[in-house]
Formats: C-alpha cells, sequence, structure tokens
C-alpha cells in the first residue's frame, strides 16, 4: 500500500512538470496550422472558428413571368393550394385524398427516412460533447516468483482498482459543428423529400380518380354508340328483307358496331387497372371499386387558375426545396474534410482508486489521475486529404447544377400543364359543338335512310364520326381536370396537410369518408406531423 501511494505521488509530480510543456506545444501546433491551412486566421474568425466555405444558396434560373400570363384565365395572385383538391367540389374526391394521406406505404417509408435522419442529427450533435467515456473496475490476486531478486519475492497480495476515463477532441477548427450543420440540412431534406411524395400522391390520386371518370364516361357514349349502331342494323337488314336495298347496307351496319363492340373490353381494362392503382394509392389491396365509387361525372374545374409568380417554386416546390437542402449538407461536408488538414487536439482524463486491500479502497490515500492535452495531426498524406476536400467540392458543384435543374424542370412542369388546361377549355367548346352537330345529322340521315332518301353509307360514316367525337370530348374533358391537378403538383400544393393537426385531419377524414362505404377508410392512424 504505501509503494501505490509513493507511486501516484510521483505521478503526480510528473504530470505537473510535463502539463505547462504540452500545453505550449498544442498553442504551437494550432497557430502552426492557421498558418498552413487552407482557411486564413480572418475567414476561421469570420466563420464562428469554423474552416471550410460558408454556404450561400446559388443563383438559380427562373422566368420573369408565366408565358401565359397575358391570358384572362390566369391570374397572377399568390394561390392556396393547400386543399386544391377541394376546387372540384366533388366528396368522393376529398375522401379518397384523405384515405391516401392516412394510408398510403409509400408515405409511410418517407416518414421513417425523417425519423432516422432525426437519430442520425442526434447521434452527430452528440461529439460535441466528449467523445469517449468509461468506466471500470478491475481485481487481481497476484502472487510474486520467489527466485527474484527482490523483497517482495514469493509474496501473495490483492489488486484493486477502478477508474473513469474521458477524451474531449474539442472543436477548434468546427469538423464536428460543420458535421451538425451537414446533418441538419439532410434532416431537412429528408422532411422535403415526405412533402414531395406527399405531394406526387395527392396529384396520382387526383388524376387517378379522374381518369377512372373518363373511363365511366367512355363507355358510357361507347355502349350509348352500340345500341344505336344495333337500331340501325335492325334498319338495314330489314329494308334487306324487304329487296330495297343490298348487303352492303348489312355489312356495313355489322363493321360499324363490331368497331364500337371491341372498344368496351379495352375501355373496361383500363378502368380495371385504374381502379387497382387507386387501390394502391389508398394503402390497400387491388379489388373493383366500381361499387363503392359508383358512376359520378368528370370533375368539373374552375375556369380560371391562380398561380402567383414563377419565383415562388423556389419556395413552394418540395422537391426544390430538397435539392437546396442537399446542397447545404454538401458544402458543411467540405468544412469536415477541411479540417482534417488541422490537428486534432484532444483532452484526456483518468480518475482512478488504487489498494491491495478492498477496505482502502475508497480512502483519499488510493486516489489516482492524470489529465492533459493531446495533438494528433494527419501529415505526409501524400495528397489524400487535399483530394478529398477537391472531391466534396466537386460534389457541391454537381449538386448546385442538380439544383438550378430541378428550378428550370419545375418552371418547365408548369408551363406544360398551364398550357394544357388552356388548351383542353378551347378542344372541350369546339367538340361540343361537333358532337351536337354529329348526333343532329345521325338522327337526320337515319329517317332519310328509313325513307328510302339516302343510302346506308352516309349512316355508316356519321355514326363512326360520332362515336369517335363523343371518345374524345370525354377524353378532353378529362384532360382537362388531369391538367389541372397536373397544375397543383407542379406549383407543390398539398403538403401543407402534414401542418393539420392529428385530431383535425381524422374529423376530416370522417366527414368526408360519410360518402364513401368504410371499405375504403381502413387507416388505423395517420401519419405523426413531422413538424412537431
Amino acid at each position: 500500500m504505501p509503494h501505490a501511494i509513493a507511486r501516484n505521488r510521483q505521478d503526480d509530480i510528473s504530470i505537473r512538470k510535463r502539463l505547462p510543456s504540452s500545453i505550449g506545444v498544442s498553442l504551437f501546433a494550432v497557430l502552426l496550422a492557421c498558418l498552413c491551412g487552407c482557411t486564413s486566421m480572418r475567414e476561421w474568425w469570420h466563420n464562428g472558428f469554423k474552416v471550410g466555405p460558408e454556404y450561400c444558396r446559388p443563383a438559380a434560373p427562373v422566368a420573369e413571368d408565366w408565358i401565359d400570363s397575358t391570358d384572362v384565365r390566369v391570374r397572377s395572385e399568390s394561390p392556396d393550394n393547400s386543399h386544391w383538391w377541394t376546387v372540384f367540389n366533388d366528396p368522393t374526391l376529398d375522401t379518397l385524398v384523405l384515405n391516401a394521406y392516412g394510408q398510403n406505404l409509400d408515405l409511410r417509408t418517407a416518414g421513417f427516412r425523417v425519423m432516422e435522419a432525426r437519430a442520425e442529427r442526434a447521434i452527430t450533435a452528440g461529439n460535441l460533447l466528449p467523445q469517449s467515456q468509461w468506466a471500470s473496475a478491475d481485481y487481481q490476486r497476484i502472487k510474486t516468483a520467489q527466485r527474484v531478486g527482490r523483497p517482495a519475492a514469493g509474496r501473495y497480495f490483492s489488486a484493486w482498482a477502478t477508474d473513469f476515463n474521458l477524451a474531449w477532441e474539442l472543436d477548434f477548427w468546427g469538423r464536428f459543428r460543420r458535421a451538425v450543420e451537414a446533418t441538419d440540412a439532410d434532416l431537412n431534406a429528408s422532411i422535403e423529400n415526405y412533402d414531395d411524395v406527399l405531394v406526387t400522391l395527392l396529384g396520382d390520386v387526383g388524376v387517378t380518380y379522374v381518369e377512372i371518370r373518363t373511363l365511366q364516361k367512355r363507355l358510357e357514349f361507347a355502349r350509348a354508340n352500340a345500341e344505336a349502331q344495333r337500331g340501325a342494323l335492325r334498319i338495314a337488314e330489314a329494308r334487306f328483307n324487304e329487296g330495297r336495298t343490298t348487303k352492303i347496307d348489312v355489312f356495313q351496319a355489322q363493321n360499324n358496331l363490331a368497331q364500337t363492340e371491341s372498344a368496351i373490353p379495352a375501355l373496361e381494362l383500363a378502368l380495371r387497372q385504374a381502379s387497382n392503382r387507386l387501390c394502391i394509392l389508398c394503402g390497400i389491396p387491388p379489388r373493383d371499386l366500381q361499387q363503392e365509387l359508383g358512376l359520378g361525372p368528370i370533375p368539373v374545374p374552375p375556369t380560371d387558375v391562380a398561380l402567383g409568380m414563377p419565383a415562388d417554386l423556389l419556395r413552394r416546390r418540395p422537391d426544390v426545396r430538397r435539392a437546396e437542402r442537399e446542397l447545404a449538407a454538401q458544402s458543411a461536408k467540405i468544412g469536415v474534410a477541411t479540417a482534417e488538414l488541422y490537428p486534432h487536439i484532444t483532452i484526456t482524463g483518468t480518475i482512478g482508486l488504487e489498494a491491495n486491500d478492498f477496505a482502502d479502497l475508497f480512502r483519499s490515500e488510493a486516489f489516482a489521475g492524470s489529465i492533459g492535452p493531446s495533438l494528433r495531426w494527419n501529415i505526409l498524406n501524400y495528397g489524400r486529404l487535399l483530394n478529398n476536400i477537391r472531391a466534396q467540392d466537386a460534389r457541391f458543384q454537381q449538386l448546385a447544377t442538380e439544383y438550378q435543374s430541378a428550378v428550370l424542370r419545375a418552371n418547365k412542369e408548369a408551363e406544360d400543364a398551364l398550357a394544357a388546361f388552356l388548351k383542353s377549355h378551347q378542344r372541350v367548346a369546339i367538340l361540343t359543338t361537333s358532337v351536337e352537330a354529329a348526333r343532329n345529322a345521325v338522327d337526320m340521315a337515319l329517317i332519310e335512310y328509313r325513307e328510302g332518301r339516302t343510302d346506308f353509307n352516309r349512316v355508316f360514316i356519321l355514326q363512326a364520326a360520332l362515336a369517335r367525337e363523343q371518345d374524345q370530348l370525354a377524353q378532353v374533358s378529362g384532360e382537362v381536370a388531369r391538367s389541372l391537378v397536373e397544375i397543383y403538383r407542379a406549383l407543390g400544393g398539398g403538403w401543407q396537410i402534414r401542418y393539420a393537426g392529428s385530431e383535425q385531419m381524422q374529423f376530416a377524414t370522417a366527414t368526408a369518408a360519410e360518402s364513401l362505404p368504410p371499405t375504403l377508410n381502413e387507416a388505423e392512424s395517420l401519419p405523426p406531423a413531422l413538424n412537431e
């Protein structure tokens, strides 16, 4: 026991002698690093004692105004697209949107990615505190050899020890703070990714629902035209049996009817596939939704739309914001790589208790400890550190270009959707007139054919034209609604519903679900709000 106490006192004296010299070496290394590193003292000070570049969002090319801004149907005021689906005044669509928000599996996956990013950020922030901390305890029963020339030869004794160790690398150059900046930006990027998945999901629900209603309308027209063509076939057969016309009229009528009937199975197949897609979007197994959705008209959109300005896309579109946050994270990673050029300054310490007898272990004489700075500098790395900085910077330049491309792509998608919306409105007006004229022409031609004042060829042509133009009218009517959905998607609308509280969303879901059977509302709970 006296030997252990004497050894501890000698260690304490040795620590006091080495500590000033160690601090001096560390300060000298710091000054030398500031002179030799890539970041000047002024920049290091200005950046908040952090090396590496300070992030600044790059400029992105944005149009000053919309191409069709002079159209009276395009309003320049800032729109409220948070619940864009309500403009159609369709309770069924409202219910589908809320159910998809609560049940879609891709959206839940994106939510779990946010949770992962939050945990990663917390792990990185923990490095700002002492990185290594551990406690240990030890007991040994020792017997020294007898055939050695020392006083304790052949002696039996015990050794009890317990200690606590700590190592803290100081964030002198901002390496850990830059890492926290990177994970902060990564967390924000994961939230923006969640919002982007949500915008895409709501847009897909709207487009699929419009497609279902459009296919139902096309089937209605096809079946009505097939029934009318069966009537024309009966007239042609009656006239042939009476000897008033040739078999050609019958063949033409059969050809017209077969062409129309052949389109019905294809439309039914497309309707089934659209129904299956809607099931997956709502997070339920595929099944026939016709009984649950019922028959309904194609959603009727308003004749005008509010867009705001193209520059608003930078803050509205989650995918653009995600690209910008990924760029910010990469900027911070350049700082992390730059910090490797500088020395790592660490404070290490140990406190412990040592004694030969357990009864003496907790006495003041059993105390032992050490503390002091240490320095590790990655030198002679043959350019690996510098090339890592260059690689991180090249990655930053890539992401900057991708961010600018995302802005251009967002502008292009909004312009395409707006042009489709405006032109589809014009086509609906023209086709409505055309269908009405074709229907009147078919009615008159059938009367004249029945009376023998015209041949069947005119009836054949007019009936085929009516079927074709009615099908086009249904498609273009659906295109008007679909293009408006695409406008709202291009503007980044809909992600704001996650700001609604859970109780509010549950109430909205329950209210909207009154228009549908409960089988479409199978969510156990809504995703947690990501802004909490």
